[in-house]
């Protein structure tokens, strides 16, 4: 298994307890820095408003058993004991729920999704302990994947989850730094607080057992003592000069009063980069899943890859951050909103849950609505007290997730669309093969790479190209880079390649499969990796589409062949150029070179050594010299620039969507990842508009 890989999937098999204890550990700052700030304002927001102070201190011990019940309900028994184990492939958090649910009923919001998918190694769990699906399981099942209008209410449903964390990264930033610091009074939905959902969206940083340890044995009992301890001090002290004096800071003694605000203070600091850490994560979920606009993404560490920092969603939250703060100037307020934004996140993951239970873990559709009974009606109680304060400040989540959802929803559209136009107005090979004389096409020296997000058929825009200019190079590559709904594609199933028509006109298709939390390559070496893995794919001799001289369009291609990355595979084939050669590399090998004769001198010297046995025929030892000289000439990348419109008879929405929204996000937002590292001199732009 590879580092990427193997970091995130069955770790806890690998690793010692100390690796374990020392994720433990550090799930305290992140998972849970903003819990344990929170006895700094319970007490004080829930005794703000009319509750009164009796002898009896009936108040004192409902409130007490009140937290106790919920800190025991919501995150130990539903987020600890059950919800954690529904992570993928070691990811959490909402989409982690949504990836699931989309592989197991089919109901994927990506739309050049394959059969070949599902064969990948990670794409669902071979658990011998989840039993076979039930009938009613399977009704509702098929339920799903056969209306599209629960498919996409299931879709804007895990979208409202995004966007309110979005929110809450927002929100959390300025409301725990002002209770730190002013101890001040804050609304009773932020009781359970960037706890409970933040220990499911973080697995992917640490593991579940590592998660389960520091809050069972640290964070859990730590807050139960801290409020007894504070509801034992309200009980001796019944008279108070103003509402400050039932908050943490009076149950201090004086000289340890400003060390403690100081540790406050830190801890605020962690949790609201947590909060804003998880933003940076659920967004390039997004990205990968195509419901949010193209941003830059930046991997801060070369062996997590869940560490990211994202500088446009970067500057959006300190812009919005500053402008509720300065907006609100009131933290009471502020509470209303981050307590709105976070039980909204949890109803979601609830009922999400509630369809993994019946349609991923199998079990009885009993079992799935005694939990959205239990803990629905729980949570319910939060959300329907947190309505009660909507003009109160709880508005500011549900018109900041609103603006989100919108342009998540825009994105998706518009490019569910697009992709749609392709499919449609795809051709055969045959109207190429036949159309290339009668346009006097002819082949030029060297590799032509033909993005697109088509897995079958040649798009729209490569006619149009060779209509205007009659001439593509000797070996064609239809490259698709993809992603796929799971976590991580491992290196040994990067690629998928195939024949597009005949052998001997040299055409090639290469879908290239990421998972929505893996890094994207697209420099130098992943040009290499993709001409050695057709090397490899045409020594092997294996053919796509069982062999057939034309492409079925009707097919899914799910009979092309799975390679991975050069290394691999170290017995098959190796590129090497001149100035990699040295005794070292290929020295100790079983290889054995494969010359070319040049009868022009080429940009650069490219070397393909094959394995000694076993040996490859002889059609398949011209198709390796073609590609090695076709290689040594160059690479040339042709790049489609599409304009969406709106077909004519359109509906007024339609219009204003697809002509305004998605032109406009196109136009804000990055081109393709490898639009961005292609060498200007090798590329080719090709325009065309789009009428959807």
């Amino acid at each position: 298994m590879d580092l990427e890989t193997g970091f995130y999937q069955n770790r806890l098999k690998k690793e010692s307890w100390r690796t374990v204890l020392t994720l433990a550990y550090q799930s305290l700052g992140v998972v849970y820095g903003d819990l344990s700030t929170s006895p700094l304002y319970v007490y004080t927001s829930t005794f703000a408003d009319d509750i009164k102070h009796s002898e009896t201190n009936e108040e004192v011990y409902g409130v007490l058993s009140f937290i106790f019940w919920t800190l025991t309900l919501i995150p130990l028994l539903k987020y600890v004991f059950i919800v954690l184990k529904a992570d993928d492939n070691g990811e959490g958090g909402t989409f982690a729920l949504y990836s699931l649910l989309c592989r197991h009923a089919k109901v994927n919001s990506l739309p050049n999704s394959q059969l070949a998918d599902e064969e990948l190694s990670t794409y669902k769990k071979n658990d011998i302990n989840i039993p076979a699906q039930t009938t009613f399981g399977a009704k509702i099942k098929s339920i799903l994947e056969r209306h599209r209008v629960l498919q996409r209410l299931l879709l804007v449903l895990s979208l409202g989850g995004a966007s309110m964390v979005i929110g809450d990264g927002i929100l959390t930033p300025a409301i725990s730094v002002f209770s730190a610091i002013s101890g001040a009074e804050l609304s009773l939905g932020k009781a359970h607080h960037l706890c409970s959902e933040a220990m499911f969206a973080d697995l992917g940083h640490f593991s579940q057992l590592s998660i389960k340890i520091a809050f069972t044995s640290l964070v859990y009992p730590s807050l139960v003592l801290a409020y007894m301890g504070q509801a034992a001090y309200l009980s001796r002290h019944h008279v108070m000069e103003n509402d400050y004096q039932i908050g943490f800071y009076v149950s201090v003694p004086d000289k340890l009063t400003w060390p403690v605000l100081v540790i406050a203070v830190l801890a605020a600091v962690v949790a609201s980069q947590a909060a804003i850490t998880g933003t940076f994560s659920i967004i390039k979920q997004c990205c990968a899943l195509g419901c949010f606009p193209r941003v830059k993404i930046v991997h801060t560490s070369s062996k997590i890859h869940g560490q990211v920092y994202i500088p446009e969603i970067n500057w959006t939250l300190m812009i919005l951050c500053l402008a509720v703060t300065i907006g609100f100037r009131d933290t009471k307020r502020l509470g209303n909103a981050a307590g709105l934004a976070v039980i909204t996140v949890m109803l979601v993951t609830t009922c999400l849950m509630s369809l993994v239970i019946v349609l991923c873990w199998h079990q009885n559709v009993l079992l799935a609505v005694c939990f959205v009974i239990f803990f629905g009606t729980i949570e319910a109680l939060y959300f329907s007290a947190s309505l009660i304060r909507f003009f109160e400040g709880a508005w500011v989540p549900i018109a900041i997730s609103l603006v989100f959802m919108i342009v998540m929803c825009i994105w998706h559209y518009g490019s569910l669309k697009k992709y749609e136009f392709d499919v449609q107005n795809k051709v055969s090979i045959d109207w190429l093969l036949s159309v290339g004389p009668s346009l006097g096409i002819v082949r030029v020296r060297g590799i032509g790479l033909i993005y697109t997000e088509l897995v079958s058929g040649i798009p729209a825009i490569f006619p149009h190209f060779v209509t205007n200019f009659p001439a593509f190079h000797q070996v064609l590559v239809f490259i698709c880079v993809k992603s796929v709904p799971i976590p991580h594609v491992r290196h040994e199933e990067r690629f998928l390649v195939g024949h597009i028509g005949p052998r001997e006109h040299h055409l090639y298709r290469c879908i290239v499969r990421y998972g929505y939390r893996d890094a994207r390559k697209d420099d130098l070496q992943f040009e290499n990796d993709l001409v050695c893995s057709i090397a490899e794919f045409i020594r092997t001799g294996k053919r796509g589409l069982n062999g057939n001289a034309a492409e079925d369009l009707s097919k899914d291609l799910e009979d092309m062949t799975v390679l991975g990355t050069p290394n691999t595979h170290i017995s098959g084939v190796q590129l090497y150029e001149d100035n990699e050669l040295n005794s070292e590399s290929v020295g100790t090998s079983k290889l054995r070179e494969m010359h070319t004769t040049h009868k022009t001198k080429p940009k650069k010297r490219v070397r393909f050594f094959i394995p000694e046995s076993p040996k490859i025929e002889r059609n398949a030892r011209e198709e390796l010299r073609e590609l090695m000289e076709a290689s040594e000439a160059g690479i040339a990348y042709i790049l489609g620039h599409s304009y969406v419109r709106a077909k004519q008879g359109s509906s007024f929405l339609k219009r204003i969507v697809i002509n305004f929204g998605y032109d406009f996000l196109t136009r804000s937002s990055r081109p393709p990842c490898y639009a961005l590292t292609v060498p200007h001199a090798s590329t080719i732009e090709v325009g065309m508009v789009y009428h959807v």
